[in-house]
């Protein structure tokens, strides 16, 4: 295990500690792509959901579903799509601050009154540099991605996923250990002191 400390994955840009994790059990719907994708995402969100120990679901009570993930060739395809402005509002000012960025990704969390994760909308341009990733790296990412709310500088530098000598792409360890140890259920669902951290790395698995 490499030793890490884990308030830099939840201290933003400005300085700020917050950290929040689900709150109530994932329900995921995946929006534009094909049958063999969608099995790819649904695994790689099973995956690291088994890694927190948190529940998966077919539906979410209040919104139906609660992590929604959409796929999409251009931004503007977000805006036709049904009933979304009613769930990320100014819909369209936020497509077009995406296009004049060339972004391909973005991230909306809601939090509930205790502040845990109540809702995730991942939003996915796939634009050639993303087009290039194998599928099972692109959702792995996002999986482990949505499963907290780390901080905008978290992965800044370095990818939450590693390659194997074979190939294969897995999570680095040092950050699973960070995700179990914030699903310990003696942890709080949300925290903005940094205390909160020293309380995190008491939970990671010592180096060898």
């Amino acid at each position: 295990m490499i030793p890490t400390d884990p308030a830099r994955y939840f201290t933003r840009a400005d300085g700020s500690y917050l950290f929040a994790r689900w709150g109530r059990p994932i329900a995921p719907v995946v929006f534009g792509v094909e049958d063999a994708t969608l099995a790819t995402v649904k695994g790689a969100l099973e995956a690291v959901a088994a890694l927190a120990a948190h529940p998966l679901a077919e539906t979410d009570p209040e919104l139906g579903a609660n992590l929604m993930m959409f796929f999409c060739r251009d931004w503007d395809e977000l805006t036709q799509v049904p009933n979304l402005d009613r769930l990320v509002p100014d819909l369209s000012a936020l497509v077009v601050r995406l296009a004049e960025a060339e972004a391909n990704q973005y991230r909306i969390f809601r939090f509930d009154a205790e502040g845990a994760i109540r809702a995730c909308f991942v939003f996915l341009r796939m634009d050639a540099h993303l087009s290039a990733v194998p599928a099972e790296t692109v959702a792995l990412s996002q999986a482990v991605q949505s499963i907290l709310l780390w901080s905008d500088a978290a992965f800044a530098d370095t990818s939450p996923l590693g390659r194997l000598d074979t190939g294969a792409t897995v999570l680095r360890p040092e950050v699973a250990a960070v995700i179990r140890a914030a699903y310990d259920p003696a942890m709080p669902a949300a925290a903005g002191d940094p205390s909160h951290a020293l309380r995190l790395g008491a939970r990671l698995p010592r180096p060898a």
